[in-house]
């Protein structure tokens, strides 16, 4: 496979606040535009139900609901404040990953499905947002269901082997039965140190770690890759990364 790979990760529900006024065009609004606005009118329609039903939908509660409401709003209006995705996120796996020190042409090789834009790169503007796509947001349904033609659609779209880090949650945007598609994406499984069964919150440190490594130097770098006590081995899928054992 080539040394510069497209990076599939997931968006972090930690987000940066604020932003700028400012547009561009997003490497996938062409494909994705229509169906942007069917979650942003969606969402308009959330906005006026009670705040328990908003609550369960965006999966927040207290200060944080009031922030993804007063966010929410933003977006319907269409005055939402915007960052680069990569500023935006500030989970585990996106502080590990460390974008901050990547170029430019780096950080448009990372792609991330998500609930709002469907798929975008890490250069592209998003605003802050709360919408998982497990979730069943009505009238579209399940949002990982609504998102999987368009992002497929996008993926296929490109050029090159992908690389995907993605958990089931957000993976579940993707047609994986699609023959085109499959034979061009390698997946990195995150398991336990028996090498079955997700390794879960502890992967994402290091999910971040081996994101950065494929980044900089290609998926060969996983042939000798150890963090922490993490070790890399050739799967079915592509590869698995393994935890280490606890003493």
């Amino acid at each position: 496979m080539s040394n510069a790979p497209l990076l599939l990760l997931p968006p972090s529900e930690g987000k940066a606040d604020g932003g700028s006024a400012r547009r561009s065009v997003g490497k996938f609004d062409a494909v994705t535009e229509h169906s942007r606005t069917t979650i942003r009118e969606t969402l308009a329609a959330l906005l006026k139900r009670s705040d328990a039903e908003v609550s369960k939908i965006l999966k927040v509660r207290g200060p944080l609901l009031t922030r993804a409401r007063e966010a929410t709003a933003a977006l319907v209006e269409g005055t939402e404040l915007l960052l680069p995705a990569w500023r935006r996120y500030e989970g585990v796996v996106w502080s590990h990953l460390d974008p901050a020190t990547m170029t430019d042409a780096q950080r448009r090789r990372i792609l991330v499905p998500s609930g709002l834009y469907g798929l975008n790169a890490a250069t592209d503007l998003i605003a802050d947002y709360r919408l998982t796509m497990n979730v069943s947001l009505p009238p579209v349904g399940n949002v990982a269901s609504f998102w999987r033609p368009m992002v497929t659609a996008a993926l296929k779209a490109t050029r090159g082997p992908i690389i995907s880090l993605l958990p089931n949650e957000h993976g579940a945007a993707i047609d994986d039965t699609d023959a085109r598609l499959r034979d061009r994406v390698r997946h990195i499984d995150f398991v336990q140190s028996t090498g079955t069964g997700a390794a879960g919150h502890d992967a994402k440190a290091v999910k971040g770690v081996v994101a950065r490594a494929i980044i900089d130097h290609g998926i060969e770098s996983l042939n000798d890759f150890t963090w922490s006590g993490w070790t890399a081995r050739p799967s079915e899928r592509g590869w698995m990364v393994v935890a280490p054992r606890r003493r």
